[in-house]
């Protein structure tokens, strides 16, 4: 009689039982981030799969949200980045950033290449944050990305 192994639970089965807990306690992503004690960006990307929590921020979250151990684990396995990601995703506020890079990539190229040199912005050692800026005309998103600069070897 063999021994049984029980499955781990899966990124998405993990990310739909957060959200559920999410939505059904009214809880936001600024709560969920202040009890793991990390940027809300980071947390939110974890809970979607797509990066993992240390060990500390994992169990924080976990006991805030009142899930159980396998959610630590979840959150703690490498995840297969954008393996969900449609080529072009058909979400408007999603697309409107492909726009971004369709309109505005090579504009953001030449100048990191100019002031930077051959290279490129790494999505590894990397921040970002997103922000409310009040406006008269409307409110504003503010989206800061910071991405070290890697420069590509010459030999």
């Amino acid at each position: 009689m063999g021994t049984e192994i029980a499955k781990p639970l899966s990124k998405l089965d993990m990310t739909e039982a957060i959200m559920a807990v999410k939505y059904n306690q009214g809880l936001t992503w600024a709560a969920m981030s202040e009890a793991a004690g990390m940027s809300d960006v980071f947390v939110v990307s974890a809970c979607l799969g797509q990066n993992t929590l240390p060990a500390a921020a994992a169990e924080k979250l976990v006991a805030f949200l009142g899930l159980g151990p396998e959610f630590v684990s979840a959150l703690q396995r490498a995840p297969k980045k954008a393996q969900e990601a449609e080529t072009v995703s058909k979400d408007p506020l999603i697309y409107r950033f492909h726009e971004i890079t369709y309109v505005y990539g090579d504009t953001i190229k030449e100048l990191i290449h100019e002031k930077f040199g051959d290279g490129i912005m790494s999505a590894i050692d990397f921040d970002m944050s997103v922000e409310r800026v009040p406006n008269p005309k409307g409110d504003r998103v503010k989206v800061t990305m910071s991405g070290k600069y890697l420069a590509y070897n010459q030999w």
